[in-house]
């Protein structure tokens, strides 16, 4: 585990709007990202995520206007991912002001990909962007978790604890594990689903999904998360950063203060 866990708000982006739903479906209008983007960093967030949840369901680029806007407006590291295809779209989106690029659906389609941009670029920059769930419909995996694509839409029968492994192979920086089962409930953290992948890699984990409440998070981390990921409990202001941060020092979680969060 890092030395500090990070906070991290999510900013899901359909048609430049941040949304939220349950499980990605059901949308609803959450705010502008620039704005939101604005309110994280000054409120103490550590890092940005920011997902194009459509571009890969309707095979539409990211929208790069707005991740430019989104990073010219922060001074915290910014992920960005959503329809990355290539590494051309690696290129602009990092000249665009990203920092870490993510990638999902079409690594698991392409799995060189994920090499060709860490030759590139280094592993440092890249994220692989999983939406894990458990088996169903008579799919059987060895650790009861599949990878699913294209904005948690389609199952892929793949084990998503070995697709993890394999992509740390390849040299991915960093896996930011999506739980579709507990995503927009708010009911708490996989925390068996971030078990059984920190049992098979040593790459930074965020966990992501089911954040519901301030003692949600310190399980997440117990079970192996490096960083921890919410996006409704922050944009609708259930939770605000800081008492995420105070949650999880109170649990005796080392976390970063404001003057070592990293600046770009």
């Amino acid at each position: 585990m890092s030395l500090a866990v990070r906070v991290i708000p999510c900013l899901d982006v359909d048609a430049g709007r941040v949304v939220k739903g349950v499980n990605f479906v059901d949308l609803v209008d959450a705010g502008d990202p620039v704005e939101m983007a604005r309110v994280y960093d000054a409120e103490g967030a550590d890092e940005l995520t920011f997902l194009d949840i459509t571009a890969s369901s309707s095979d539409r680029e990211t929208t790069y206007d707005v991740v430019r806007r989104t990073a010219e407006s922060v001074f915290i590291p910014l992920t960005v991912g959503g329809g990355v295809r290539s590494v051309a779209d690696v290129d602009r989106l990092l000249r665009n002001g990203a920092d870490k690029i993510a990638v999902n659906t079409a690594a698991v389609t392409r799995p060189e990909l994920i090499a060709e941009i860490a030759d590139r670029f280094g592993n440092q920059v890249l994220v692989l962007s999983l939406d894990a769930r458990r088996v169903r419909d008579g799919v059987q995996t060895d650790s009861g978790f599949e990878v699913t694509t294209h904005g948690g839409r389609r199952g892929t029968g793949r084990d998503a604890v070995e697709w993890v492994v394999q992509a740390a192979q390849l040299g991915v920086g960093e896996v930011l594990l999506n739980s579709m089962d507990a995503d927009g409930t708010r009911a708490g953290f996989d925390t068996d689903l971030i078990s059984a992948v920190r049992r098979e890699v040593t790459v930074p984990l965020i966990a992501s999904g089911g954040a519901g409440a301030v003692d949600h998070f310190p399980p997440a981390v117990a079970a192996g998360a490096d960083a921890v990921l919410a996006a409704s409990v922050f944009h609708f202001g259930q939770l605000r950063v800081g008492d995420v941060k105070q949650g999880l020092a109170a649990a005796g979680v080392p976390i970063r203060q404001e003057a070592d969060r990293p600046l770009r």
